[in-house]
């Protein structure tokens, strides 16, 4: 009974929290929809580039958006390559696809950037990251990359070094529409050495190294739309690489198997509001090896599943009044055999509203709320309530500044728990129309995992006194266009992170302590241009050129900045390429394109103490779109072409030269006039 009566005592706030969220949906009639006299202000994008809970339009922070038509003409094969190849974002990986892969951002990983799928954070209660293996492009509508800390664009707590929200949820034209593609990789075949020392023949089944295959439907009626995506992938990652004795190594062990499938329902509801319902699951069948040749691997098994409710409303009651609100659930499952398994349920509420009492004034607040349990062989049963409540106003005194002050209280532990400051002041200046500089000034925080707090096995305990991370930056940027031609923008910035979690070993055992301590120094730029002509059978030619670079110092373990040791796995610079070629070939539904990128990484080190280093590397990929008719198209995409052996992570070497080649098929049956159904008014 006292067991029942305390889960009960911290259910209670997650229910109240929730009723009050829920409310103004069931205080909404349903009705025709509406022309949306506020189409400036809606909260929930919806066009061709996707739908989905924005929070706020405005800000004042350093942000990339890559729609549709980016995600298909690379042909990425997962979300770590396409955010590298298009964005030149850092990715450390420790092999190809289905294996752990860390993004970096301004010198933070993935630990410290908060992922978003659709405007809900998604970054694991458990250890802090996200799987990003889990995301099917093909779902993707676009996404959103805002760079630096203290996020006050959908003001979620872990931003650290940015955001990245993956859109995936499209309301959808009226009509019928039928999708899918099939691809193969090719991972390039040679001889190589085994490991009892025998050269071995090239292995010809490496041609048919990794295959994909995708589905989607989407269905538009005239105020409800519904889609549905389905994908497999099987990926022996089988490739050839150079190991440090220079020998030519065959990769194996490494074995993928996964599959996963989405859903969305967008409904008009009257007075321009709609409700979103979305729900997915995701299943992995993997290998995965230890460093380097090692024959030793474990099974991992994952399984993933999400359900969301959303709602939007532009015009809440009241013509100066917004609001948006989505609940989700997730459950997420890691299994490594008997001994360890992990299971982490996770309830997230979020409520935002928008309040317009003057022209040049804005006032935006809400809340998040987040419950987690987690029940782990190696962690124990534990769960936590955390989240936040924020104030953001946005005022504009004159047409050509902007300036957006902003503070967010964050709880965790429970309700009674102190609330933390986290503030931020956004400036933004646009003294012509072609030149917009911002500036920033923000406190960052991120609270501690279970795996921290709680982790105990293995020669690894946990510290549950663990003080949250903290820390303070800056930073100022400038954005010019010329004529739609030509593009530049470069961000500066300084961040300085203190009582930073890392684990470090103490006569044989492993424990996380508040040791960490960074300052960083960064240089952001990208220049873009498009030529004012149309060469030969070409259409408008773009080219991308961008650059970043990163001074870190590490302060902890008694460093200072006289022993100017670097935070590993954060390059001095970073560089990349991006060149787009689109023709017509007399007729659209003949249209293709070439892409082409590079990117340029330079050394890093391995380790704190910086004695381990890896070496530099150049990638150079191709992409070549052909439509065949008006329903099919074909692709290949070369990467690697210049077949260089590289360590991303140290000790796990990356596939030389693969090739992919793949089909697609887009059936379209579109309606000039919505087509009624049962529950429309004249239908």
């Amino acid at each position: 009974m006292n067991l029942l009566s305390s889960r009960a005592g911290r259910l209670f706030p997650v229910l109240l929290f929730l009723l009050c969220l829920l409310s103004p949906l069931f205080s909404q009639e349903i009705g025709e929809p509406e022309e949306d006299p506020l189409n400036e202000e809606v909260l929930l994008m919806e066009d061709a580039e996707g739908i989905t809970v924005t929070g706020s339009p405005e800000t004042t922070q350093q942000m990339k958006v890559l729609t549709k038509e980016d995600i298909e003409k690379v042909h990425a094969p997962d979300l770590a390559t396409l955010l590298q190849e298009t964005l030149g974002l850092g990715i450390a990986r420790f092999g190809p696809y289905g294996n752990q892969t860390d993004i970096t951002m301004r010198g933070f990983d993935s630990e410290r950037i908060a992922f978003l799928i659709d405007g809900v954070p998604v970054n694991s209660p458990m250890s802090g990251d996200f799987d990003i293996s889990m995301i099917d492009l093909n779902t993707v509508e676009r996404i959103e990359v805002v760079y630096g800390g203290s996020d006050s664009k959908y003001n979620v707590t872990g931003a650290l070094g940015g955001l990245i929200n993956i859109i995936t949820v499209k309301k959808q034209e009226p009509g019928l529409r039928i999708g899918g593609s099939l691809s193969n990789t090719a991972a390039l075949p040679g001889p190589y050495y085994e490991r009892s020392g025998t050269k071995a023949d090239p292995a010809w089944q490496d041609l048919a190294d990794t295959q994909n295959v995708a589905l989607s439907l989407g269905l538009g009626l005239q105020s409800l739309s519904i889609s549905a995506n389905i994908f497999a992938n099987r990926a022996e990652n089988h490739f050839l690489f150079t190991d440090s004795n220079k020998k030519v190594r065959r990769k194996d062990h490494n074995e993928v198997w996964d599959a996963g499938a989405s859903a969305s329902l967008v409904r008009d509801i009257g007075d321009y509001a709609k409700v979103i319902l979305k729900g997915d699951f995701y299943y992995g069948d993997k290998n995965i090896p230890t460093s380097g040749f090692s024959s030793v691997a474990q099974k991992q098994n994952d399984f993933s599943t999400r359900q969301n409710l959303m709602l939007d409303m532009p015009r809440a009651f009241r013509d100066e009044l917004s609001t948006e609100a989505s609940l989700t659930h997730a459950l997420h499952t890691l299994d490594y055999g008997s001994a360890s398994r992990h299971r982490q349920h996770t309830i997230t509420g979020i409520n935002r509203w928008g309040w317009y009492p003057l022209d040049k004034l804005t006032l935006r607040l809400g809340g998040d709320y987040r419950y987690s349990y987690l029940d782990s062989t190696d962690i124990g049963r534990h769960d936590r309530h955390d989240g936040g409540l924020y104030l953001t106003a946005e005022y504009q005194p004159v047409k050509q500044f902007l300036v957006i002050p902003s503070v967010k209280a964050v709880f965790s532990g429970g309700a009674a728990a102190a609330l933390v400051p986290v503030p931020k002041l956004g400036l933004v200046w646009s003294p012509s129309d072609s030149l917009t500089i911002k500036n920033n000034y923000f406190r960052s925080f991120k609270l501690p995992d279970f795996e921290d707090l709680y982790w105990v096995g293995g020669g690894m305990y946990g510290n549950p006194d663990l003080k949250p991370e903290d820390g303070w930056g800056a930073d100022l940027g400038a954005a010019y266009e010329f004529h739609e031609r030509l593009s530049l923008e470069a961000s500066g910035f300084v961040q300085w992170t203190a009582d930073s979690i890392h684990w470090y070993s103490s006569s044989g055992t492993w424990r996380p302590e508040n040791v960490g301590e960074a300052i960083f120094f960064g240089l952001d730029s990208r220049l873009g241009f498009r030529l004012p002509f149309s060469p030969g059978p070409f259409a408008e030619i773009g080219l991308s050129v961008s650059y970043q670079f990163l001074l870190s110092y590490l302060l902890s373990y008694g460093y200072t900045y006289a022993s100017d040791k670097r935070i590993p796995y954060m390059p001095l610079h970073r560089a990349g390429l991006s060149l787009s070629l689109p023709w017509n070939a007399g007729s659209p539904e003949h249209r293709g394109s070439l892409v082409i990128s590079g990117h340029y990484e330079g050394p890093r080190f391995a380790d704190t103490a910086n004695l381990t280093t890896l070496t530099s590397y150049v990638l150079l990929n191709a992409t070549v779109n052909q439509a065949l008719n008006k329903h099919l198209g074909a692709f290949v995409s070369f990467r690697n072409i210049l077949n260089q052996s590289y360590e991303s992570f140290n000790d796990y070497y990356m596939p030389g030269l693969t090739i992919t080649l793949g089909i697609g098929m887009n059936l379209s049956f579109p309606r000039e006039s919505p087509i009624k159904t049962a529950d429309d008014p004249e239908g």
